[in-house]
């Protein structure tokens, strides 16, 4: 026996596995992204208020693509004390309740600038400030923690040194923090530069929502994920055409990320209809024919029932159709048995009827 069938046999391996299905499971439906702003879509300066005035500088770099782009750097690390801010033009909430911060950014090695004080930091801060509209000035809110809300200390995972400046090498972070709940028409960002050399690349702002799905013969249009991580924000669900609810009334679950858990109660097709397309569609149950037509003449048939729209014009040939039955007549056809369906033949001016055996053709 070879190791990975050994080891398949131990429960904690396999517990291991079965978790690991049931996360890919979980995440087939990636979340829906609604973004608020992007500092990397701006096609002229960004004009975010910094303060103090020799602090944040607004200049144009370089994405890890090498595109054009406008960013926010700060590198006072020779001078103690530093307390530099940069503030975000009013960012629209949109009815989000947990907003997103996607951050890029590089920072350098502290102990890679000769001659740094002790003093010199590798990291930032975050903040958020709400309001029902846009009342910033250059002292408003103040500069400081309260009226300002902290979300996180920003660390950089790596930082760069002279000799990758040197050699041109981008080292770049990514970072992601979220917060809520938030209520208000809108906010602000601010980031806190209190003694770093580093560069703001991009800040992206978005909140996330569970994105419209099927599921359990359900719909479930797109919900708002909630104000919390660990939120669950109910949906209920809608019969697809021809279903209808069994159990309890059909629910869903929308988590803190965007992804739906936690189905409840289910829908299932009415009797006549059939679930099809991993329960997506309740098809009725179709009658087939297979009809042969020699020579050129137009042939129109139908069914000899009340089913106007079930009708098709072929011409010469071979031809095989199936066609869906309304619920009466599918009721009918599991009700009776030998139930025998007619259909005419109109052809030269001749009507054709027939008997169709429903019954030993129903599929």
């Amino acid at each position: 026996m070879n190791i990975l069938g050994l080891y398949s046999q131990m429960p904690k391996f396999t517990a291991i596995m079965d978790i690991i299905r049931l996360l890919w499971i979980i995440r087939i439906v990636w979340a829906v992204e609604d973004v608020l702003m992007d500092s990397t879509t701006a096609t002229a300066e960004l004009g975010w208020t910094i303060y103090p005035s020799l602090g944040w500088e607004e200049v144009s770099g370089y994405d890890e693509n090498m595109n054009t782009i406008r960013t926010y750097q700060v590198c006072n690390v020779f001078n103690a004390n530093q307390n530099n801010w940069v503030r975000t033009k009013y960012i629209q909430r949109r009815g989000a309740q947990r907003i997103h911060v996607e951050m890029k950014f590089s920072v350098r090695d502290c102990s890679s600038i000769p001659n740094v004080t002790g003093s010199c930091k590798e990291t930032f801060n975050l903040y958020y400030f709400e309001y029902d509209k846009d009342v910033a000035t250059k002292v408003f809110p103040a500069w400081m923690e309260n009226p300002w809300i902290k979300v996180d200390t920003i660390a950089a995972d790596e930082s760069f040194s002279q000799v990758d400046l040197g050699g041109r090498v981008m080292k770049i972070n990514t970072e992601v923090r979220s917060f809520g709940p938030v209520s208000r028409k809108g906010f602000y960002l601010a980031f806190q530069d209190y003694g770093a050399c580093m560069s703001l690349i991009a800040v992206k702002v978005f909140y996330r929502k569970c994105p419209r799905v099927i599921r359990n013969g359900a719909i479930f249009e797109e919900t708002l994920s909630g104000a919390e991580s660990t939120s669950l924000v109910s949906a209920r669900g809608t019969c697809v055409p021809n279903g209808e609810e069994v159990d309890v009334p059909i629910k869903l679950y929308c988590n803190g990320d965007g992804e739906w858990l936690v189905p409840i109660g289910r829908c299932v097709c009415k009797a006549g209809y059939e679930s099809v397309d991993n329960g997506t569609i309740c098809r009725g149950y179709c009658i087939c024919l297979n009809v042969i037509i020699y020579g050129s003449e137009t042939v129109l048939w139908k069914w000899g029932l009340e089913s106007p729209k079930m009708k098709r014009v072929i011409r010469h040939g071979s031809k095989e159709g199936c066609w869906s039955l309304s619920p009466e007549l599918t009721l009918s056809a599991l009700d009776v048995k030998g139930l025998q369906l007619s259909y005419t033949i109109q052809k030269a001016n001749q009507t054709v009827q027939a008997q169709y055996d429903m019954k030993e053709n129903l599929v």
